[in-house]
């Protein structure tokens, strides 16, 4: 197993992820994790932006439409938040779109299901 980009800093927003799931449990809008999210981002002192907005360069124009990443962390992770039944093949590819556009290599992407803490890393 290769070198795990940015180990130390997933971890400890998998530690993040872990007691706010432990708090809340599933069910709740994604805005609400969100919400907890932050608080404990603030408590731990972990450096983020939330709802860091990106726009999209094409040729010689920026285009209209931006993106808006829930969490960008320690200005080399984002974080996005879900709260669905599973993590579809288009919250991956938005991820990816994400880092495109940001220049960052890696994104985790979070899922508070009902019953469980889905989470998968994806490295560009």
């Amino acid at each position: 197993m290769g070198n795990i980009i940015h180990k130390d800093e997933s971890y400890q927003l998998l530690g993040v992820l872990f007691e706010v799931h432990n708090e809340l449990g599933g069910g709740f809008l994604e805005v609400v994790y969100s919400d907890a999210i932050e608080y404990e981002l603030k408590q731990r002192d972990i450096q983020f932006q939330r709802e860091k907005k990106y726009q999209v360069n094409y040729k010689d124009i920026i285009l209209p439409h931006h993106f808006y990443a829930d969490f960008v962390c320690f200005n080399k992770i984002i974080l996005e938040i879900k709260s669905t039944t599973h993590i579809h093949d288009a919250h991956i590819a938005q991820c990816i779109n994400y880092l495109k556009i940001s220049g960052l290599k890696l994104a985790i992407i979070v899922n508070f299901e009902v019953d469980k803490l889905i989470h998968h890393r994806i490295v560009l």
